[in-house]
């Protein structure tokens, strides 16, 4: 089977940006500060335009990774359409987080941890790294963002 052609950069930013507005689930890996092994969970998510929010019980594998760690490597899309996230964390209470933000996050993912009785943490996640790539005519050039600048304008 042949593969379709290499996108451009340009194109291929264009893909991620389009996944990052449209998609509603991202795998999220973390991994403890105490060498604990990796952990991977698929959490809803919401894009702004500059980061990503999620929300996961505060005492879960994740939040806690998520709260000691503070970093994040995320994977969006199929194995064959992929983009790599690293990012850092910022922790926001349910009560911090804006009632917009809430709004949407619930609007978008259908679901909503302010109305569980679990306490839940939400995550922003900024983007430091982003990759992107289908198969191996894509490797050189998967990376569009180093440290937390696209490496095309818009």
């Amino acid at each position: 089977m042949t593969p379709p052609p290499a996108r451009t950069p340009a194109e291929r930013k264009k893909d991620t940006l389009h996944r990052l507005e449209h998609d509603v689930d991202v795998w999220v890996a973390t991994a403890g500060s105490d060498g604990s092994a990796p952990y991977l969970v698929p959490l809803s998510f919401v894009w702004d335009g500059a980061t990503l929010l999620i929300a996961t019980p505060a005492e879960s594998p994740t939040g806690r990774n998520l709260v000691a760690g503070g970093r994040a490597r995320l994977g969006l899309g199929p194995t064959r359409d992929v983009v790599m996230i690293e990012g850092t964390v910022q922790v926001v209470t349910p009560e911090d987080l804006p009632e917009e933000d809430a709004e949407v996050f619930a609007g978008k993912t259908g679901f909503d941890p302010r109305q569980l009785s679990t306490r839940y943490l939400y995550f922003k996640i900024l983007p430091q790294r982003v990759q992107a790539w289908r198969e191996e005519n894509e490797l050189r050039g998967r990376e569009l963002m180093r440290d937390g600048r696209w490496l095309l304008a818009d």
